[in-house]
C-alpha cells in the first residue's frame, strides 16, 4: 500500500514539473482495495485494470522502475514508452493491460478466464473497474457470459462514490452495485474497501469459488479517492466543487494505510519505528525508480511505427 501511495505522490510531483505528460489518475486513498485483492491472487493469475492504473500492477508485484519509466515515456517502460499512465501492462506478473476506455478491461478478463478454463488450469482472472463502468454494456455482457459459462473471473468494482464529478448514487438505480449480481445468478458482496484484510478475505472467497468451477463473483468494494478524478500538472486539478471539504476530511479519517499500521502495531507485528522503517524503505525504492526512469532514453524516432500493423505511413501521391 505504501508503494502505491508514495509512487503516486511522487508521480504527481513529477507531472507538476512537466516530466509526465497528460492527465494523471492516482489511487491515493484506494490502496487497500487494490492490495487486498491482488494479495489473494497468485503470480500466474490474470488481472486487468482501468484508467486509474498505477496501483494495480504495483499491487500485483510489478517492479517500480519500468512502471515509472513508462509514465515518463521511456524505452525501458513496461510498454516501451508507448502506453503512458493509463495503459500499463506487465505480462510477467499477469497484468494484461489497462485502458482509459471505461469498462474495456472486463471482456478481456472474461476472455482470459475462458482461456484458463479451456486449458484446464487453476488460474483466475480479476478485473478492476469503477462504479461508472457498472453502467456500461461490457459490464452486463461480461457478467452474463461469465455466469452461463461458469468462468473463473472476479469482477471487482472500485466504488469510490464518483464517476469523475457525478455521484454514483445519481447514476446507479440500485442501492448497491453488488445487487446487480442477482440478475446473473452469481454472488454479489459489498466490501469495506478501506480495510485491506476485509478485501483480502472477500477476494480469497471469490478465488476459491472460481477455482472450484462454480463461476464468477461480483465484489462492490467501497473506497474513496482523496485526490481529484484526474490531475493536470501545471493546469491544476479539475473542478472540486462536487464534494465538500468536510466529506473529504471525514473520509481521510479512515485512511487505509493508517488503519492497517494501527492493526500491525496493536497486534505487535511492528512497532512505530518498524512502520517508519518500512516507509523509509519504500521512499528509497520509489527514488530509485525515478532515477532509473530519468536515466533511461526516450524511444528512437526510427521505432515510431514498431508494434503497429504497418511499418511506415504510406506516401501520398
Amino acid at each position: 500500500m505504501l508503494r502505491i501511495r508514495i509512487f503516486d505522490e511522487v508521480a504527481s510531483e513529477l507531472q507538476a514539473k512537466g516530466e509526465i505528460p497528460g492527465p494523471l489518475h492516482t489511487s491515493i486513498g484506494q490502496e487497500a482495495e487494490v492490495v487486498g485483492a491482488c494479495m489473494a491472487l497468485s503470480r500466474q493469475d490474470y488481472m486487468t485494470g482501468n484508467h486509474r492504473s498505477h496501483g494495480h500492477p504495483i499491487g500485483k508485484g510489478a517492479p517500480l522502475g519500468p512502471l515509472m519509466a513508462e509514465l515518463l515515456g521511456k524505452e525501458t517502460g513496461v510498454c516501451k514508452g508507448r502506453g503512458g499512465s493509463m495503459h500499463l501492462a506487465d505480462f510477467a506478473i499477469g497484468s494484461l493491460g489497462e485502458s482509459g476506455i471505461v469498462g474495456a478491461g472486463m471482456p478481456i478478463a472474461t476472455g482470459a478466464a475462458l482461456s484458463a478454463k479451456l486449458r484446464g488450469t487453476d488460474q483466475v482472472a480479476l478485473t478492476f473497474f469503477g462504479d461508472g463502468a457498472s453502467n456500461t454494456g461490457p459490464f452486463h455482457e461480461s457478467l452474463n457470459l461469465a455466469a452461463i459459462w461458469k468462468l473463473p473471473v472476479i469482477f471487482l468494482c472500485e466504488n469510490n462514490g464518483y464517476a469523475v464529478v457525478t455521484r454514483a448514487s445519481d447514476m446507479v438505480a440500485v442501492e448497491n452495485i453488488a445487487d446487480r449480481a442477482t440478475a446473473y445468478a452469481i454472488p454479489g458482496e459489498v466490501v469495506d474497501g478501506q480495510n485491506v484484510l476485509s478485501v483480502h478475505e472477500a477476494t480469497s472467497r471469490a478465488v476459491k469459488r472460481a477455482q472450484s468451477g462454480a463461476g464468477p463473483t461480483l465484489l462492490d468494494v467501497r473506497t474513496y479517492r482523496y485526490r481529484d478524478h484526474a490531475e493536470f500538472g501545471k493546469m491544476g486539478d479539475s473542478v472540486a466543487s462536487y464534494r465538500s471539504k468536510e466529506e473529504v476530511e471525514a473520509a481521510r479519517k479512515r485512511d487505509p494505510i493508517e488503519m492497517f499500521a494501527k492493526i500491525l502495531i496493536e497486534g505487535e507485528v511492528l512497532d512505530e519505528d518498524g512502520v517508519a522503517s518500512v516507509r523509509a524503505q519504500v521512499i528509497s525504492e520509489v527514488d530509485e525508480a525515478v532515477d532509473f526512469a530519468r536515466a533511461s532514453a526516450f524511444p528512437d524516432v526510427s521505432t515510431a511505427f514498431d508494434f503497429l500493423f504497418v511499418d511506415a505511413v504510406a506516401p501520398r501521391h
